[in-house]
């Protein structure tokens, strides 16, 4: 999976609209970055920016918009409502897909290094990215705000962890962290009550509700020895949540911050304020994302919902995320276009998925074109594709058999197994082809002087290198399908045999024809060791995947008869 992180700056300037775009171009001069929000607020003169990409890569515009808010936004004349103590205020990064939270921290800690270090900008690092428990809070870390941090900065227990001891005049101080990714959400209520809204709100949020002597409306709030009001803790915690009447749509809500969904998902929040709704004889109509959600998330929810029903989870993505937006009501009051609400969609680039993308007729068009591109590489990917996805077709019919109902969780795991490997092959099927343009490139590389001839002849190597992996891979995931295919041939509805049957040819067909890619980049490669080792492997595996194609069929061809 790729990896990808999101940065989410906020920037001491909400009114100047020009300063903000030089910050963003900034941004977005780096390859592998989007940029997907700008939120400027004029009353707190500040402006929340968010994009996305690679991790490296984050790291890199993340500099860059610092470095060019340091040099255009001058803290010694700042004023606005939220508190701040820098130019680039806050710098949190969030892990999307692919990437641990500790990984995370990582990269924020190395992100605070160069601030400090290159810029001479004062750092304090909080949340996960903090060295200090006491700093984990980033109210701590900005309490006096920028007009007290050059006393602060002097105190022992408040030394920046990088950058100088001495306040940047005009960059102030800046808050970098890893953190988790914040969903806001909304649950739609058949209610124009505000009080009763709020009563399910404090039901389900982590904080709870004060504690009253008696009545729990009206009662004398209940102190600890230190005189502050005792709490009720709610349901849901790394839940934020309020009740409110939204005069647009007529209704009342629960507003929702979802702080943590590793700890609370969308799914089991919406689930709670369904119980809690219910038992104030309220209903709950629907729901509301407000901004933007890992893909994982929205999976995550679909799943939930079909294990509820007691149906296979080994089914597409956009099956899932169909599942999800039905079973939550994220499309009562607006329709929800997930390529414009999930993260990943987002970012996709159609030239990184364009074969998968096309119709059956577009991509045999285009396989049968002049061009050298795609190939029996792609073609093969393909291939194993459709034989796993043969499999996991089986896999998902035998989980609703009649008869077979206590069955469905053990074909259910098979079908995901099987929705595993038909993604990555799929991945495979436009890899491949990029695979060829890199060594087609490398070949067009510049030779005149010595250095150049070097540089190409190392790039048409590490060219020729990934054209064997790429293949390589598509053998290993074909081969590893064959599992699942030979268990549906023996176990699955016995009236899809024949389907596991050709499956086990496709597999087999994929396994050998991507050996041919193999076998045939393998010549242009210097590094002998190398080429042996992958021509060795992938003979093993294609001896087994005929062996086994073998076995599928035999159990095919007699449960037929």
């Amino acid at each position: 999976m790729k990896q990808l992180i999101e940065c989410v700056p906020n920037f001491s300037e909400g009114r100047d609209m020009g300063i903000i775009k030089q910050i963003t171009n900034e941004i977005e001069k780096i390859e592998g970055v989007k940029l997907l929000d700008v939120d400027p607020g004029a009353a707190t003169n500040r402006t929340v920016v968010t994009f996305v990409g690679t991790p490296d890569e984050v790291i890199e515009a993340a500099f860059i918009a610092v470095k060019k808010a340091a040099e255009i936004i001058d803290m010694s004349k700042h004023k606005g409502e939220h508190p701040r103590m820098g130019a680039t205020d806050v710098c949190p990064l969030i892990p999307i897909s692919g990437i641990t939270m500790v990984e995370t921290t990582e990269y924020a800690r190395k992100l605070a290094k160069r601030i400090g270090e290159e810029l001479n900008i004062s750092v304090y690092c909080y949340e996960n990215a903090a060295f200090k428990p006491e700093r984990r809070n980033l109210a701590n870390c900005r309490s006096g705000e920028y007009e007290g941090m050059a006393k602060k900065l002097q105190d022992p227990n408040w030394k920046p962890d990088f950058g100088p001891t001495e306040l940047n005049v005009r960059a102030g101080v800046t808050a970098v962290s890893a953190r988790d990714f914040l969903v806001a959400y909304n649950v739609n209520l058949n209610t124009t009550s505000t009080r009763r809204a709020n009563s399910i709100a404090f039901d389900v949020r982590e904080r709870g509700r004060t504690m009253r002597e008696g009545d729990p409306i009206t009662g004398k709030i209940v102190k600890d020895a230190n005189g502050k009001p005792v709490m009720i803790p709610g349901s849901l915690k790394s839940v934020k949540a309020i009740g409110w009447f939204i005069e647009e749509y007529g209704i009342a809500q629960i507003s929702m911050n979802l702080t943590n969904i590793s700890i609370t998902p969308v799914h089991i929040a919406f689930n709670e304020v369904c119980k809690k709704a219910s038992e104030r004889g309220i209903r709950v109509t629907g729901s509301e994302l407000v901004g933007l959600i890992p893909l994982h998330a929205m999976l995550d929810a679909g799943k939930y919902f079909l294990r509820k029903q007691e149906r296979s989870l080994g089914v597409s993505d956009d099956e899932l995320i169909k599942i999800a937006v039905k079973s939550m009501g994220l499309d009562e009051l607006k329709p929800f276009h997930s390529k414009e609400r999930i993260i990943e969609y987002l970012l996709e680039d159609g030239q990184t998925n364009k074969l998968v993308r096309m119709n059956l007729v577009e991509f045999a068009d285009e396989t049968a074109s002049e061009s050298p591109a795609p190939g029996g590489g792609s073609i093969s990917a393909y291939a194993g594709a459709l034989g796993v996805s043969l499999a996991t077709m089986v896999a998902n019919l035998s989980s609703h058999k009649r008869g077979w109902d206590e069955r469905w969780e053990e074909f259910s795991v098979w079908a995901e197994k099987g929705q595993k490997i038909k993604k990555e092959l799929l991945f495979l099927v436009d890899e491949d082809t990029r695979a060829f343009n890199k060594i087609m490139d490398a070949f067009g590389l510049a030779k005149a002087t010595d250095e150049e001839k070097a540089i190409r002849t190392q790039a048409i190597q590490d060219a020729s290198k990934y054209a064997i992996e790429i293949p390589f891979r598509v053998m290993q995931k074909s081969f590893e399908s064959m599992e699942i295919i030979k268990a549906m041939a023996e176990i699955g509805n016995p009236n899809s045999v024949s389907d596991a049957g050709v499956g086990a040819l496709c597999a087999r067909t994929a396994v050998m024809g991507a050996y041919l890619n193999v076998k045939i980049n393998a010549a242009g490669i210097d590094d002998k060791a190398y080429a042996n080792e992958k021509l060795s492997l992938g003979a093993e595996i294609e001896a087994k995947a005929i062996t086994l194609e073998a076995e599928i069929l035999k159990v095919v061809n007699e449960k037929i008869a």
